[in-house]
């Protein structure tokens, strides 16, 4: 668990370095499924006064507290919904990043126009749909949730970020830190999209190019990267 701790606290104080964030306005958490608990950024904490102690553990289960002496970030419901419904997200990021809820404001989906968006997003960011009043009178984080697997469709492995309409993206990853580098390509993308679009609304990469590009990176026959310790020569005179 301290090493938990440790990463989910690294993770959210990386927030406002990489820019998604004015003030307190983004969250992230880590699970333990081992424990069946998450931990979650306290509310309304600003970053620079986090440590491993203010962070909060919530059972995924049930939503009680279990750990920690403050409330959860007012987002923990979304994120705890989405720990139930999918088992390999270890991690979840929201953020009020500018260009990303640029898109959410204005109910759109953030197309594909390039590599920079296919290289980790296989097709659209989805836009949910709008909540209604009740849903946003009672148990509105929770429906927040409801709404983000509606957009889903049961698929959270190929585009792993949506976007809550008027509201802001939530993305995730393996763990803490790869939903927050999520959250960080999220963003490069949509002002990446919104420039591309201002100066051609039309804009439609080839799709055989952004294929290729997705693939490369993902799926049996990717090859990008290096999976092990680099050769010397010595080793690989090729």
């Amino acid at each position: 668990m301290r090493d938990l701790l440790r990463e989910v606290l690294e993770a959210n104080r990386r927030i406002p370095v990489a820019g998604l964030a004015t003030l307190t306005w983004g969250n992230v958490s880590g699970v333990d499924r081992g424990a069946g608990v998450y931990v979650i950024k306290p509310s309304g904490v600003p970053y620079h006064r986090l440590d491993e102690e203010s962070l909060v553990t919530v059972e995924i289960e049930t939503g009680r507290v279990v750990g920690g002496t403050l409330r959860p970030s007012v987002d923990s419901e979304t994120h705890r919904l989405l720990y139930q419904a999918f088992p390999a997200i270890g991690g979840i990021t929201h953020t009020h990043s500018t260009h990303a809820v640029a898109f959410a404001q204005a109910g759109r989906d953030i197309p594909v126009l390039g590599t920079t968006h296919a290289d980790n997003f296989d097709g659209p960011i989805p836009c949910t749909r709008d909540l209604t009043p009740a849903e946003c009178e009672t148990d509105y984080e929770r429906n927040t949730g409801l709404a983000i697997l509606d957009a889903l469709d049961g698929d959270c492995a190929s585009v792993p970020a949506v976007l809550a309409a008027g509201h802001g993206p939530f993305t995730w990853g393996a763990t803490a830190t790869a939903s927050l580098e999520t959250a960080i390509v999220c963003e490069a993308v949509a002002e990446i999209a919104i420039h591309t679009l201002a100066l051609n609304p039309a804009a439609t990469p080839p799709e055989h190019l952004i294929r290729r590009h997705y693939r490369r990176k993902h799926g049996p026959g990717a090859y990008y990267g290096n999976a092990g310790p680099r050769r010397t020569s010595e080793e690989d005179p090729e």
